[in-house]
């Protein structure tokens, strides 16, 4: 309980957790880990059953914190299923946040992502010609397509980005 009132947490990554500490102390006591195997299932069910650990909602709350950090949503799907978020779900999050924000999610984020950085039309104009490629890998680690990249990093200012027609 203590964990979940510290982070925010899917069903699969709590029992990974967890584990973690069943295996420690299996390890450490000299006793059998498929009690504390059996005890974690039975928490994390009854967890479940009284509303505390929720997918669903972890998924569509956290797609939407990465995404106004700036992650695309091929990495905000990737960082949900490390945290063992089933594919539907992250799918219907997904979703829940296009609906929300609009059709290019990607190019919103992107946006947010640059901002933050203060790279493309946020750096001073002098340093971002000789700063465009860096600019651009910049946006591309992130997962961003190199169309959406291109976009972002050669808009004249910010306020062509930030009008409500680009997204």
């Amino acid at each position: 309980m203590h964990y979940l009132e510290r982070y925010a947490s899917s069903a699969e990554n709590l029992r990974r957790v967890l584990m973690r500490r069943v295996y420690r102390s299996a390890e450490l006591h000299g006793t059998d880990a498929a009690a504390g195997e059996k005890a974690v299932s039975d928490l994390i069910d009854r967890y479940r059953r009284a509303g505390l650990l929720d997918d669903k909602a972890y998924a569509t709350a956290r797609a939407a914190g990465l995404h106004r950090q700036g992650k695309s949503a091929r990495a905000i799907r990737q960082t949900l299923s490390l945290k063992g978020v089933e594919e539907e779900t992250v799918t219907a999050a997904l979703e829940e946040l296009r609906e929300e924000v609009g059709s290019e999610t990607d190019l919103a984020a992107a946006v947010n992502y640059a901002r933050r950085r203060r790279i493309g039309p946020w750096r001073p104009e002098e340093n971002r010609e000789s700063n465009r490629e860096r600019d651009l890998a910049a946006l591309g680690r992130q997962g961003f397509s190199y169309d959406i990249a291109r976009k972002v990093i050669e808009a004249g200012t910010p306020d062509d980005l930030e009008r409500e027609d680009v997204y």
